[in-house]
């Protein structure tokens, strides 16, 4: 019996250090909202505060085909990304207020001394998987719907 239970204490203890060394911490609880672009639907996660969008798409094994990140700022500004603990290959959409892309990047897993900045000053960034825009013909110009932006604001 004794044996038994010290096998089990140390299972436990085993099952509990493995979880506790874990690169990936626990997923933050993000809203979402439904992005259009050329008829083309995005599940997007907000990132609205700043510990959402400084945490980003960091330690996720994958997206979706048509899922992203959308990080909304409550004004135009300068923005820079990088890829620090982020192991999937990116494309990042640069936006103006009203949804129009003026820029997109390709960022590559685990880069973080590459910085990625707005060229101008911009309102949302959208992450995608790489190459998604180019495979749906979505390029600078382009606008991303982006439903009732107000209330996609940082509160």
């Amino acid at each position: 019996m004794l044996r038994s239970s010290r096998g089990a204490i140390l299972s436990c203890a085993l099952i509990l250090a493995l979880v506790s060394c874990s690169d990936e911490p626990a997923r933050l609880k993000l809203e979402k909202a439904m992005l259009r672009v050329k008829g083309k639907a995005i599940n997007a996660e907000l990132a609205r505060e700043p510990q959402e969008q400084a945490r980003g798409l960091m330690y996720r094994r994958s997206l979706g085909e048509n899922e992203g990140m959308l990080f909304v700022y409550d004004a135009p500004r300068m923005v820079s990304f990088w890829m620090k603990n982020t192991r999937i290959p990116l494309s990042i959409a640069f936006m103006d207020g009203r949804g129009r892309i003026v820029q997109i990047e390709q960022m590559q897993p685990y880069d973080c001394l590459t910085p990625h900045p707005s060229l101008q000053p911009v309102q949302y960034a959208l992450e995608m998987n790489q190459g998604w825009f180019e495979k749906n013909g979505v390029g600078v110009g382009d606008i991303i719907e982006i439903p009732n932006p107000k209330s996609q604001m940082p509160k």
